[in-house]
């Protein structure tokens, strides 16, 4: 299997690599700076460079960009980017995602982002990658979004387990929903190996 992933050298994007290539999958970093590729073999870009022919080879891209102040109105458009790219290929997209756009009601009317106590400063980040999630649904490629739990821990330890759950935010038996960014980077490998949740929203947590 031969992967790509876009924002190779961030924090997440990095776990993932890692993740990918301890497991002997071929990993392509895409990176802005060669300096800063995390595996022998990468790819200098930025995502609107990116063409058809850089991708079509690959069996799925990984999106982990991270668009963050002024920059997070990105997130829709560089989304188009990716599909308008992909259109016509085999090769899966997968993305990560945020959590501030899990529905917390069964009925899908509201989303976290939307609750009166959610935090001002991270409304606008969690506005535009849910309304990115909301392209993909409406393309024609093969995707999944997967949205961390509420708690998306950088720091937190590899525990080697998970629970996956759907388009709402769910909680573990002492009603926290949490997830380090490492088991998140494992749950993301299994799905790019088992491509169980093809075209789905899927979400993880502890």
């Amino acid at each position: 299997m031969k992967i790509a992933v876009i924002g190779a050298n961030g924090k997440e994007g990095s776990l993932i690599v890692e993740e990918a290539l301890n497991r002997g999958i071929d990993v392509t970093s895409i990176v802005r700076d060669e300096k800063k590729a995390k595996t022998d073999k990468f790819l200098v870009r930025d995502v609107y460079s990116l063409k058809k022919d850089d991708v079509k080879d690959f069996d799925v891209l990984v999106d982990a960009l991270g668009f963050f102040g002024p920059n997070v109105d990105q997130y829709v458009p560089a989304t188009k980017h990716l599909i308008d790219i992909l259109e016509g290929t085999n090769t899966r997209l997968l993305v990560v995602g945020g959590a501030g756009s899990l529905y917390v009601d069964k009925e899908h009317t509201k989303q976290l982002y939307q609750a009166a106590d959610f935090p001002e400063s991270v409304k606008p980040l969690s506005e535009e990658m849910g309304k990115s999630l909301d392209v993909l649904r409406e393309s024609d490629i093969n995707w999944t979004f997967i949205s961390p739990a509420a708690s998306f821990d950088a720091k937190g330890p590899k525990t080697d387990e998970y629970v996956l759950a759907g388009e709402e935010l769910t909680f573990d038996k002492n009603g926290n929903s949490e997830i380090s960014y490492a088991d998140f980077a494992l749950a993301m490998v299994d799905e790019i190996v088992n491509a169980k949740h093809q075209k789905e929203r899927i979400s993880v947590r502890w």
